[in-house]
């Protein structure tokens, strides 16, 4: 070599996070759940944009703090609403992932 500095094929590709009911999701640094007082709404700030999370998106979200496992958030929810936790796993999991492939949702639980 001749001291340049090379590249390594895919090094600075991203990888997939993928979520699953032991994944401790949380927002990375650079993502805000705001409450929008002339929206009067909850919304999800991200660089150069905002997304308006319907209100079990926000509520999900809010419990997304990098300690709490997919698993113990689909608990508390089924306990709230009386309602079948499969169900609610497989939909917590849709919307979580959605989020992660976006890159706006990180898995605190996962290994490098």
């Amino acid at each position: 070599m001749d001291g340049a500095a090379s590249s390594t094929p895919g090094a600075n590709v991203h990888k997939r996070v993928v979520i699953t009911v032991n994944s401790k999701p949380a927002l990375p640094s650079f993502v805000r759940l705001h409450h929008d007082k002339a929206r009067d709404r909850w919304v999800i700030l991200v660089p150069e944009r905002v997304l308006v999370p319907d209100e079990t998106a926000v509520e999900i979200v809010q419990m997304c703090d990098g300690v709490k496992t997919v698993r113990d958030l689909v608990d508390e929810l089924a306990k709230k609403y009386n309602a079948d936790r499969a169900l609610i796993t497989v939909d917590v999991l849709a919307m979580l992932q959605d989020l992660a492939d976006k890159s706006f949702l990180e898995d605190k639980g996962a290994t490098p």
